[in-house]
């Protein structure tokens, strides 16, 4: 008697074939992921230096300067302005930072949507002028304003700092609103027009919302500049009139206070907060609209 094996019944107990995977080539997945991979280790090349600032902050040196670890303690972040002059020159550094900013960021936008908006006679050397000081080493620029303040009898210190610092952070603010505002679709604009919305209404509730992230990276941008400049800042000030770096580089040669480190740190995190807190204004932006 002959077996009926199309019967459910005589279907053998151990199931479908098995499916074999084969075996991926590891350079197959090196290749496709490679920019992946060289991000990422530039990302860790970049941040070397502030992981060592951060780990030094921790640290309590034997001698004068902090170049080698010996002991982990918190006694740098507890006293803070522990080191003499050192707070003196961060206020003054800060301060300058945020005037400096202000100043730049409103003029440098004032600029920006003049190139960007209007044609009139010399734009084109504007677009030149306003490229000089980036192109120009800082060495040059210092010492040029070192005359022209000198000529002119105006006595170097606070004032004179603030002066170079707008010059060449202006540059750079114009750069990158100019950027946001090359990107703009004027249909938006011209939409609100056409539902009767005035140039100010326009303004306000489509255009500068708009260039609103390009003007806070630009006054970003300005700040750090203004901040962390060594090179105008030592040919335009005076004996008195000690900015951060230039205590940092002073200190260099005599001793160097953890507190510098518990600084450079403080600056660190609050710039990673400051883009990270725009990020996720962004992403939540950008679900709103979904």
């Amino acid at each position: 008697m002959a077996l009926d094996t199309s019967s459910p019944s005589r279907v053998s107990a151990k199931g479908p074939a098995p499916v074999y995977r084969k075996s991926r080539n590891p350079l197959v997945w090196v290749r496709e992921h490679i920019i992946s991979i060289m991000a990422f280790f530039a990302f860790c090349y970049l941040l070397l230096p502030n992981a060592v600032v951060i780990l030094f902050s921790f640290n309590k040196p034997n001698g004068r300067f902090n170049y080698q670890w010996s002991t982990f303690s918190l006694d740098a972040w507890k006293n803070i302005c522990g080191a003499p002059g050192i707070c003196e020159s961060l206020t003054l550094s800060l301060k300058i930072a945020f005037l400096s900013t202000l100043a730049a960021t409103i003029l440098g936008t004032m600029i920006a949507f003049a190139l960007i908006r209007h044609r009139f006679w010399g734009r084109s050397g504007t677009n030149l002028i306003i490229f000089l000081p980036m192109a120009t080493p800082e060495v040059v620029m210092g010492s040029s304003l070192l005359t022209l303040f000198v000529n002119i009898g105006i006595p170097l210190g606070f004032w004179t700092i603030l002066i170079a610092h707008i010059m060449f952070c202006v540059s750079f603010v114009v750069v990158t609103v100019k950027a946001r505002l090359a990107s703009l679709d004027p249909r938006l604009e011209q939409a609100a027009a056409d539902l009767y919305a005035t140039e100010a209404q326009t303004f306000w509730r489509i255009t500068f919302p708009l260039v609103a992230p390009g003007i806070g990276a630009a006054a970003l941008l300005s700040f750090s500049l203004s901040f962390d400049d060594y090179i105008i800042t030592n040919f335009n000030a005076s004996p008195a009139s000690v900015t951060f770096p230039m205590y940092v580089w002073g200190s260099a040669t005599r001793g160097t206070p953890v507190q510098i480190n518990v600084i450079g740190t403080i600056m660190f995190l609050l710039a990673v907060a400051i883009v990270g807190v725009g990020q996720l204004i962004s992403m939540s932006r950008r679900r709103a609209l979904k």
